[in-house]
């Protein structure tokens, strides 16, 4: 059994709105270009149509795929009425994605963290529609997720037991060349994220929040162990949390798309096999990458069986 955790998905085409995306048909073909303000992007077929979905997961040995909102739909800048209302629209169009293909398609919706007011009070109707949670970006327009203003909202999501996936989204930064914006960048945002939630003191307040990470949290693993070492032999007085942050860091969970046996390997060995997640981003990009990661870092059968189907259950509480 293999469910693919880390899937988008595009709405084939949205209503005229202000400031809302559009998916516009090119000249041959069965892509379709998604253009949101200044963002532009040349979508294939599987991203809005579940016929090639299926056809590519047959194709790659997948048996099921979570599907979440692409990234870029993520706008954090829309008004609050507006974004809760593109929010909506989306995790429709994903319900009834799920909903035609039961089994097969499980569903992350999305809400305008922009207002954590208002986001936290969509919650229920993501338990209500049958989604299996929601994706937030690794930051609110640049605020960290472990800025004090944001706590009810995880609160409310810890009440309601709604699992939440945090994918990382690079905001601008000169320090960045444009070559290193979609490796670096995205590993440096989704790694701040964790850091943010595991050392802000989110974690603490939220002991049972259900959070995964996309690509391995980024650098955050790697940095975990220098955060130990502060911990047990330089932190002292309010600095020093309860816990330390490999165990706290050990509560969530974390999309392994790595790329490399090793790493996959050092993720399985520092933060327990039981809270990796096999992820491809596709249709965003090709599969093979995280199949040919997963086959050859030579993990023990019931590891492997733990990550490509147990622990994305045991996360979104799928029977």
């Amino acid at each position: 059994m293999v469910i693919d955790v880390h899937a988008h998905a595009i709405p084939e085409e949205f209503p005229e709105s202000p400031g809302w995306p559009r998916m516009e048909p090119v000249e041959s073909g069965d892509a379709r270009v998604l253009e949101f303000g200044p963002f532009r992007f040349r979508a294939a077929a599987a991203f809005y149509d579940a016929e090639h979905r299926l056809a590519a997961m047959a194709a790659d040995g997948v048996d099921a795929e979570v599907l979440s909102p692409f990234p870029p739909l993520l706008n954090y800048t829309l008004d609050t009425s507006s974004g809760r209302d593109l929010c909506r629209f989306i995790n429709g169009s994903i319900a009834s994605r799920c909903a035609a293909e039961p089994g097969r398609f499980f569903g992350l919706g999305t809400v305008p963290l922009q207002d954590p007011d208002i986001a936290a009070a969509e919650l229920p109707e993501i338990v209500r529609s049958g989604l299996h949670g929601i994706e937030i970006a690794s930051s609110i327009n640049g605020t960290p997720l472990g800025d004090e203003r944001f706590l009810g909202f995880f609160q409310e999501a810890e009440r309601l037991q709604v699992p939440i996936f945090v994918h990382g989204f690079p905001t601008a930064d000169d320090r960045l060349p444009g070559s290193a914006v979609g490796s670096f960048g995205v590993a440096g945002e989704i790694a701040m994220a964790a850091v943010s939630i595991v050392m802000g003191g989110t974690a603490e307040k939220c002991p049972d929040l259900r959070l995964a990470f996309s690509h391995g949290a980024g650098g955050f693993p790697l940095m975990l162990t220098r955060a130990e070492h502060f911990w047990r032999h330089v932190l002292s007085g309010p600095d020093r949390a309860p816990r330390s942050p490999t165990e706290i860091a050990r509560r969530f969970y974390y999309e392994c798309h790595v790329f490399d046996p090793r790493a996959l390997r050092y993720l399985v060995e520092l933060l327990g096999p039981s809270r990796l997640m096999f992820g491809t981003d596709f249709p965003a990009m090709p599969r093979e990458h995280a199949m040919t990661t997963l086959d050859s870092a030579d993990l023990p059968s019931d590891v492997r069986r733990g990550i490509t189907a147990d622990n994305v259950r045991r996360f979104l509480r799928i029977e």
